[in-house]
């Protein structure tokens, strides 16, 4: 008996601890904890894409954007998926997404409800619709308020980097 309460005790773990591993992660910042993440001062290039859960033209990007964090790894290019959707929904709805549509870019919660202090600081040409990107290093800050294709994507990218 003492064996079998055990064995459910050691059942019950194991198996806490895998559906740990297996739950996105998902930062929730401010604006200014997103402009201290990107670090210019390194040969680092950012594609920071702001997008939500609810916008169509958001979501059929995305997998563009995992391209370029698949591909450009050994170029220094750190993909920033800045999710704009409610921090109440983090649970219910950005992890889900996240881990069926098995997303392995950084995704980041921006919770900064002070959009008009935030926005014109992305860009000053920025309204606040998305999906919008900005592709920034040390030498280049190039910001689009409009969706990518993959091969429009790919070819700023390579743009930047040249």
């Amino acid at each position: 008996m003492k064996k079998h309460i055990n064995y459910i005790i050691f059942i019950s773990i194991f198996l806490f601890s895998c559906k740990n591993i297996n739950e996105p992660k998902v930062d929730i910042i401010t604006f200014d904890d997103l402009y201290k993440t990107i670090d210019l001062s390194t040969d680092n290039t950012y594609v920071i894409n702001f997008w939500a859960t609810w916008c169509r033209p958001c979501v059929k990007e995305l997998p563009y954007f995992e391209f370029v964090n698949e591909t450009y790894s050994e170029k220094n290019v750190k993909v920033l998926l800045v999710s704009l959707d409610f921090p109440s929904q983090l649970e219910s709805k950005i992890k889900p997404y996240i881990f069926t549509k098995k997303i392995k870019s950084k995704v980041l919660l921006l919770d900064d409800p002070d959009l008009k202090t935030w926005i014109p600081k992305v860009s000053d040409k920025w309204g606040g619709g998305i999906p919008a990107t900005l592709i920034v290093n040390r030498s280049n800050y190039n910001f689009y308020p409009n969706p990518f294709n993959q091969q429009s994507l790919v070819n700023e990218i390579n743009r930047v980097l040249d």
